[in-house]
């Protein structure tokens, strides 16, 4: 997920970089939703709510 993640991060930038600012925009918020998900995850497997093999 955090391949995907920069990947978008990257896409956003190059679109940017080139002026196109829908393209630019969506990809960033995929990445920020994806990094809020990975947040998630994180924490509540921290907490031990989830417990990962």
């Amino acid at each position: 997920m955090l391949e995907l993640i920069l990947i978008l991060l990257i896409v956003a930038a190059v679109a940017a970089l080139l002026g196109f600012g829908r393209v630019s925009g969506a990809a960033l918020t995929g990445a920020k939703v994806l990094i809020g998900i990975v947040l998630v995850l994180f924490l509540l497997v921290v907490l031990g709510v989830i417990a990962l093999a």
